[in-house]
């Protein structure tokens, strides 16, 4: 997983007041668990920014009051309608204990729908795992070339080394779906196989009724050869 480097300070005043005064400096209060004790402090509100709305995600090596711990962005919370960044909880990563987090999930590859005029439909952009810090991988990636329209790849289709996926094996992750134009496509060729069917069974029955008419009109007239040859 990859690291990044935040500093902050801490902060005694952990009411509103105090965290409504640090909001007006640019300032994020968080508080740090998952140690011995938690730890209360303010960080720069565009830093944080950068590593939350970065589509990769990041260990976060915390340096309070020159003393750095290693953690994880646990949840933050956003102002409902400025959707700045009010709070934030970070989780301090332990040595032998496992942690949780939401890791980016990429597709790799083309899948054959899509060149057939499917489209690739992607259900979790993160997914949420378990594992010791030291063996998170920075993404889950997927195979998706094989997929045809109509196809899914689920849970239990990835393959995960060093951690365990914490969503059931049944849940889907892609979807290769038809399109409208896919559609337009097949019903054209229906129809168009329809008509040239149709165009050869209509050629038959010409054809038909052309032998038809030119037998019956050869074979009377051969029938009164044959009858005048009789009575002569």
């Amino acid at each position: 997983m990859k690291i990044a480097s935040l500093s902050g300070s801490s902060r005694k005043n952990v009411g509103k007041k105090g965290a409504s005064a640090l909001r007006t400096a640019n300032q994020v209060p968080g508080v740090l668990y998952g140690g011995k004790t938690q730890t209360h402090f303010a960080v720069d509100e565009v830093k944080l920014s950068k590593l939350v709305i970065n589509p990769d995600v990041f260990a976060v090596e915390l340096d309070i009051d020159d003393t750095t711990r290693k953690c994880i962005i646990q949840e933050v919370q956003f102002h409902p309608v400025t959707d700045r960044i009010v709070h934030v909880d970070l989780l301090e990563i332990l040595d032998g204990k496992e942690i949780k987090v939401n890791l980016p999930l990429i597709s790799e590859g083309k899948a054959k729908g899509v060149i057939n005029g499917g489209r690739m439909v992607t259900l979790f952009r993160r997914v949420p795992v378990q594992g010791l810090f030291e063996n998170l991988p920075d993404a889950l990636t997927a195979d998706v070339s094989p997929l045809k329209i109509g196809d899914n790849l689920r849970v239990s289709d990835l393959s995960v080394e060093g951690c365990r996926i914490l969503l059931n094996e049944s849940v889907l992750l892609f979807a290769c779906k038809v399109t409208r134009a896919a559609l337009s496509e097949e019903e054209e060729e229906e129809e168009g196989g329809e008509e040239g069917e149709g165009g050869e069974e209509g050629e038959g029955e010409v054809k038909g009724d052309g032998e038809g008419k030119g037998s019956g009109e050869d074979g009377s007239s051969k029938e009164g050869e044959k009858s005048d040859g009789g009575k002569a």
